[in-house]
């Protein structure tokens, strides 16, 4: 396995892409309202800027803005996944078993709930042009997987925020 670094700049603007073990379910979906508050929670205990953010089925695109200082996504993320992972766990989710395998789920390793992909994969925005070719791609992410025809009508992105202000733009 490669020795991957992640990149630690304070105040970074950063692209996440974020999948569920189980790349075919909606569980993002059904439980919007308990990731919503796993994300809120997190945000209150470690601030950050949400730029852009589009949940689909079974993965998350979005860009966020560090705090001036604060390079720490992994911690951010590690606690969306696991109040996401608990609040479901309490509600009476388990993760489904592959078949195939004895029932085991192959996502499930010690220490994680069997929700999620152990990774997630980030890119730092280099620049203007950089940061609007990753906006545009979580307005668009929905339209791209025949979700809807327009981005405007998904109901789980920030895009009709960014139209109310302004900031959503083909050009």
């Amino acid at each position: 396995m490669p020795n991957y670094i992640r990149p630690r700049i304070p105040g970074a603007t950063i692209f996440f892409t974020v999948n569920l073990a189980d790349r075919g379910s909606t569980l993002l979906l059904d439980q919007i309202d308990m990731l919503r508050a796993a994300i809120g929670l997190t945000r209150k205990d470690r601030p950050f800027h949400v730029d852009a953010w589009v949940v689909l089925p079974d993965h998350m695109h979005c860009v966020w803005t560090l705090p001036e200082g604060d390079c720490n996504y992994s911690t951010r993320w590690g606690a969306i996944k696991g109040r996401f992972s608990i609040s479901l766990r309490r509600a009476g989710f388990t993760p489904p078993s592959t078949p195939g395998n004895g029932g085991v789920n192959p996502a499930l390793r010690k220490g994680q709930a069997g929700i999620w992909q152990k990774r997630f994969w980030e890119h730092h925005i280099r620049n203007a042009e950089d940061y609007s070719a990753h906006m545009r791609y979580c307005w668009m992410n929905p339209v791209k997987h025949g979700l809807v025809e327009r981005p405007e009508d998904w109901p789980y992105s920030t895009v009709r925020r960014d139209i109310r202000e302004g900031r959503y733009e083909f050009a």
